[in-house]
């Protein structure tokens, strides 16, 4: 179970989901710093802004935890796979979701702050950015031991 590399990309995907969530996913700089961290959305930003945020606070755990999951399903192949692509589909939702909250972020403080304001990416999306390909490479291993399982079958 543990000697598979799909076990080992599946873990560190999960490590990665995990440390998404003490990292802050965007700055700001309206006169003051700003961070768009996860579980502290900014209440007169929007409920759009809002949501954004718990839903990407929600998902990267979620991510984790199936992450995890998937690696103790190695009996079960087809599972795991299929695990694994809503794996994919929930990084995108993550990351849209966080994209989304910053954007409405970033339009709040523009109002508010009549100047320019210099935002950049945090170390939150950075640390997310890897999942699909370790996702990706988790996917083919499965294949690859389902292959070989059916030529031992033909045997």
């Amino acid at each position: 179970m543990l000697a598979r590399a799909q076990s080992l990309y599946l873990f560190i995907a999960a490590l990665l989901a995990f440390s998404s969530l003490f990292f802050p996913f965007w700055y700001y700089m309206a006169g003051t710093a700003y961070l768009l961290t996860d579980f502290t959305p900014f209440s007169s930003a929007g409920i759009v802004h809002i949501t954004g945020v718990y839903v990407s606070s929600i998902l990267s755990p979620i991510s984790g935890i199936l992450s995890i999951a998937a690696i103790f399903l190695y009996k079960n192949r087809s599972l795991q796979s299929t695990l694994i692509s809503v794996l994919i589909v929930i990084f995108l939702a993550d990351v849209l979701s966080g994209l989304t909250a910053a954007h409405f972020m970033n339009e709040y403080l523009s109002q508010g702050a009549g100047t320019a304001v210099e935002h950049q990416p945090g170390a939150g999306l950075f640390v997310l950015l890897p999942q699909p390909l370790l996702f990706w490479l988790a996917m083919r291993g499965v294949k690859k031991d389902e292959k070989i399982v059916n030529a031992y079958k033909r045997l």
